[in-house]
């Protein structure tokens, strides 16, 4: 989901092919009109003097095909989401034409494109290490003498098992983006390149009839050994070297992916191998786009503000969870206190930015208020509570407890939540009367009535009282660190019951949908409804259960409350 964290781009490094003066001026008089700044390099110059790892980049191509290549070369290994803009004659991974490239730039930045995880490939061999993102091949060197041998014998094998030997013109081993090239010219199949990791072995011109591409996964170690004199090319000669009798060729998945970006100007990749290799099961027939989808119904037009909202904030929640899950595996190396702080106080800006910079394009007129910035005033009658970070010291001390909360506020009234863990990539969702859901799949709370079965979390217990009163009547009580998990666990029926010291609306407002709409019971320590959204001025505790214990938990904390009142008067 990183097309979403696009909308927070803060710098363009475009890489520029000779004859694209034109493009580069339209690119340059946008990007001055958005105040983003441009950084221009040349094809062969390295990005490095212009790039500083704490930024937001977009990297931009200029030219064809070979352009866009050395684009990936560069931007992969930084993890910069590539838009290439086809400045040449024919391309095919450089798509966008020149004279839409402001509206996929407006389209990019508002975080309304899209990014595909290209699988990469990496070569070792002598004078090589390198990556690529279509193929390596490995062929046959002529002879200087026309009556000697013109084919070459290539041993194979996958993870040390052996596979065989080729015999022909030799082999290409290709990732799914490189499936269409030489691949697919001798015989391979064409792969679906979106997110799949996987690489192709392809024999070219075999002398033998039975010999068939070999597809494996991206994990594999594929090693070649040549019997004789070989050409090495990768990515059609981006890297080159040639081989000697028993040079060894080692091919893996590379370590990173390529971050494409795709906008609704972009052709789909089976309209694309339609249009430039003769995709003949389209032949005669006309894209059916969206006519077989289920059209919108006669619903409430407030309905479909708030789930369509629901949609935007796991699309932001998602984009947001990257960034945190980059900085979070960056807490677990850091060894001083200051160094751990700034990292949170990173993490928090990012997703703050990443989630309200969405908002803010989606629905210009709602109101935000966010736990890490200013309150935005809308003109509409819905607001956004935002909690970016909740589990702040789980994320500093890399616990994997801590979660991105996202609610909408309709006069006040909270009627959506979305809670997403980016650690274990889990997906809470409620919509008020529509019910709530983990990863798409309904989820409804569990219907044990007695506390002796029961499983309870809490907050902040800042005397031990809760869990020294009640950990011997119930089955155990954990404390997760984020108010908002607790709630998608008790929604989800992970635990029964919960109980919060103290609640802020922006912690506790998306998850207090997502358990109601499963079936939780949610009120005050006094029994009365919680209301997550009015002001608190003193300290506010919360309830929850899956509804037939909570009388007996609601008894349970008032002998608690006067078994502490008592131990503070025997204080004083």
């Amino acid at each position: 989901m990183y097309g979403r964290r696009l909308a927070t781009v803060e710098e363009i490094i475009a890489l520029v092919s000779p004859d694209s003066e034109q493009e580069l001026s339209t690119l340059e008089s946008w990007a001055d009109g958005q105040e983003i700044p441009v950084h221009v390099v040349e094809v062969g110059d390295d990005i490095d003097p212009v790039y500083t790892p704490e930024r937001e980049y977009l990297g931009v191509t200029l030219g064809g095909d070979g352009t866009y290549l050395e684009g990936v070369r560069q931007f992969s290994p930084k993890q910069i989401p590539i838009l290439g803009v086809n400045a040449g004659t024919l391309a095919f991974l450089a798509s966008i034409s020149p004279s839409e490239l402001t509206d996929a730039l407006d389209e990019t930045v508002r975080g309304g494109a899209t990014v595909d995880r290209r699988q990469q490939l990496h070569v070792e061999a002598d004078g090589v290490d390198c990556t690529g993102i279509n193929d390596v091949m490995i062929e046959h060197e002529p002879p200087e003498n026309p009556v000697d041998r013109k084919i070459t014998r290539l041993q194979v094998f996958a993870d040390g098992e052996f596979v065989g030997e080729y015999e022909g013109s030799g082999l290409a081993v290709s990732t799914p983006t490189g499936s269409t090239g030489v691949s697919l010219s001798a015989g391979g199949p064409v792969h679906f390149p979106v997110n799949n990791a996987s690489l192709q072995i392809v024999p070219l011109q075999t002398h033998r009839m039975g010999v068939r591409p070999l597809i494996v996964d991206a994990d594999t170690t594929i090693e070649v050994v040549s019997n004789g004199p070989a050409s090495l090319l990768v990515d059609g000669g981006r890297s080159h070297a040639q081989l000697e009798a028993e040079d060894v060729v080692t091919v893996g998945g590379a370590d990173t992916s390529a971050l494409v970006v795709n906008t609704s100007y972009d052709d789909d990749f089976f309209t694309s191998i339609s249009e430039k290799l003769g995709w003949s099961v389209r032949e005669n027939r006309h894209d059916r786009g969206d006519d077989h989808l289920v059209g919108g119904t006669d619903s409430d037009p407030g309905t479909d503000v708030v789930r369509q909202a629901k949609q935007v904030a796991e699309d932001a929640a998602k984009a947001a969870g990257e960034a945190l899950r980059e900085l979070h595996g960056q807490t677990e190396s850091v060894e001083y206190k200051s160094d751990k702080s700034d990292i949170v106080t990173e993490a928090d800006y990012k997703a703050d930015n990443i989630i309200t910079t969405v908002i803010e394009n989606e629905f210009p007129d709602h109101g935000i208020r966010s736990e890490e910035s200013d309150e935005r005033v809308g003109s509409s009658e819905y607001t956004w509570l935002v909690d970016p970070l909740d589990g702040t010291g789980n994320f500093a001390h890399g616990n994997p407890n801590y979660s991105i909360s996202i609610a909408l506020l309709e006069d006040e009234s909270p009627v959506m939540g979305v809670v997403y863990a980016p650690e274990t990539d889990e997906m809470f969702a409620g919509i008020e009367g529509d019910g709530a859901t983990l990863d798409g799949m309904p989820i409804s709370t569990t219907d044990r009535a007695s506390l002796d079965e029961c499983m309870l979390l809490s907050g902040y217990d800042p005397n031990g009282a809760f869990l020294s009163h009640c950990y011997q009547e119930t089955r155990g009580v954990r404390s997760l660190g984020s108010a908002a998990l607790s709630l998608c666990f008790l929604a989800s029926g992970s635990a029964d019951a919960l109980w919060e010291y103290d609640t802020y609306p922006w912690d506790v407002a998306a998850g207090i949908v997502i358990a109601r709409e499963a079936g939780a019971t949610v009120t005050n320590a006094d029994g009365d409804p919680y209301d997550p959204i009015a002001a608190h001025e003193t300290r506010n505790e919360l309830v929850g259960s899956n509804g037939p214990v909570h009388e007996a938990l609601l008894r349970h904390l008032d002998g608690e409350q006067d078994l502490q009142t008592t131990q503070q008067s025997s204080a004083d």
